[in-house]
């Protein structure tokens, strides 16, 4: 089973930045693709990137995309959300993945997906 640790979330103003990192590990871990979620307050929860383990090809959401880079450290496995030009609707629980599903285009929670605890980041105005 994959046991995936989200860091780095916090408060920080609009316009600034953070860095946020998962952590995956576990016996059986071979997960081929790792993404980042978001669930705002009194919304569902909400694909932002992903990334492809192996080659790196990378995944955005619209709303993210120029803003937001994902990156992965294969000898840590390790996944990291680097966060700029953030704005108050950014405010959220991110939530790292570990095998999303893709499907029309953007990608999902599967049958066979993990998702983390969640780290809270909170953009002030």
């Amino acid at each position: 089973q994959v046991q995936l640790a989200e860091s780095g979330g916090g408060l920080v103003q609009a316009g600034g930045s953070l860095r946020l990192s998962c952590a995956a590990s576990g016996r059986t871990f071979s997960s081929n693709v790792m993404g980042w979620f978001r669930r705002a307050p009194g919304k569902e929860r909400e694909f932002v990137a992903a990334i492809i383990w192996s080659g790196g090809r990378t995944y955005y959401a619209d709303s993210v995309k120029g803003r937001f880079t994902i990156a992965r450290d294969n000898a840590k496995k390790t996944v990291y959300l680097q966060m700029s030009s953030l704005k108050p609707e950014d405010t959220a629980v991110y939530c790292c993945a570990a095998d999303p599903a893709y499907y029309s285009g953007s990608w999902y929670e599967g049958s066979h997906t993990t998702v983390g605890q969640g780290t809270q980041v909170t953009v002030s105005s």
